[in-house]
């Protein structure tokens, strides 16, 4: 993925882009019934314009003209409305699209505001507790194999499983749902399959031959480059994101899809630079030279060996033949 600068311009921009959208979107709740029952069901409009107008969408602009205590305005403002409207769609089954619009607007507003405070994204928060990076414990490599399964098993059952679950039935809950085409379903069993496989590749190399585990609690003691990390730098990440979206196909739930993809902008804006300030400081030049050969998303179409690796050419005799 291309590299996108994210900074406090970056984030008055999406606030000055969100008043705009908030703007658009009531005029469309006052001139369109269709707009009205979808996003906001039976509620008041005028009564929820009363307060949304200059909390959300002037506030949002104030915000993009620089004047950043309306940050607070903003935020507490859409994670109240993101709330409440999530409540409301899941107890009636009305307004779902405005739910949805209004918990993405939250995410968004929090992540933009801490843009526009503190001119980036403080990622370093997610290194607590159990996120921390540790390095692996010194054990035999069966242990590690086994500490490897176990997280397979409990990660892919949350996210490949319960949170689907979940999510789908919220989508349905909410009237969200669009039905994928027949087809969908078995290309989602097959890139399921695919991608499952690749994850326990990964996994299997990275606890025989890093000495540790693919969590950063605990991280494998040696750079890892055998396997599937010959092609691309990241195949956990990668398998993870498609077996997300093969789920959501076979499930029949493009909400599932959107939260895998969604989950492949979080791992490359927040995880990746952690993960790989890490493994640049510890493994130092021979992560360089790996890095720059090995791409992060896109396959090799050849496995790359190290420098050490490479087959040393033997020097032909120059003699003559006796």
């Amino acid at each position: 993925m291309p590299a996108i600068r994210l900074d406090s311009r970056a984030g008055r921009l999406y606030f000055a882009t969100q008043a705009v959208a908030g703007a658009a979107w009531w005029i469309g709740v006052f001139f369109s019934d269709s707009i009205r029952s979808l996003t906001l069901g039976e509620l008041d409009p005028i009564l929820v314009a009363w307060f949304d107008i200059p909390l959300f969408v002037i506030g949002s602009a104030l915000v993009a003209c620089g004047v950043r205590p309306m940050i607070w305005v903003v935020g507490s403002w859409t994670m109240l409305v993101g709330l409440s409207m999530a409540l409301y769609a899941t107890f009636t089954g009305l307004a779902g699209w405005g739910a949805l619009l209004m918990v993405a607007a939250t995410v968004g507003s929090v992540a933009a505001g801490l843009l526009v405070r503190l001119g980036r994204l403080p990622t370093e928060w997610i290194l607590l507790g159990p996120f921390a990076i540790r390095l692996a414990p010194v054990t035999s490599t069966s242990a590690h194999v086994a500490r490897t399964t176990g997280q397979l098993i409990v990660f892919w059952g949350l996210f490949l499983a319960v949170f689907p679950v979940i999510i789908s039935f919220i989508e349905r809950r909410w009237n969200l749902h669009v039905p994928f085409p027949d087809a969908a379903r078995w290309a989602g069993l097959v890139l399921l399959i695919a991608a499952s496989a690749l994850g326990v590749w990964s996994a299997a190399a990275m606890s025989t031959q890093g000495q540790g585990t693919p969590l950063p609690s605990a991280t494998a003691r040696r750079l890892v480059i055998a396997g599937p990390y010959r092609f691309v730098r990241n195949p956990m990440a990668l398998a993870g994101i498609a077996q997300g979206v093969g789920v959501g196909l076979i499930i029949d739930s493009w909400l599932v899809v959107v939260y895998a993809l969604c989950g492949s902008l979080v791992w490359n804006w927040v995880v990746r630079p952690l993960e790989e300030l890490d493994l640049g400081e510890r493994f130092r030049a021979a992560y360089d030279e790996y890095a720059r050969a090995v791409r992060c998303w896109t396959p090799r179409l050849t496995p790359f060996l190290p420098a050490d690796e490479h087959p040393v050419p033997q020097r032909r005799s120059s003699g003559a033949a006796s």
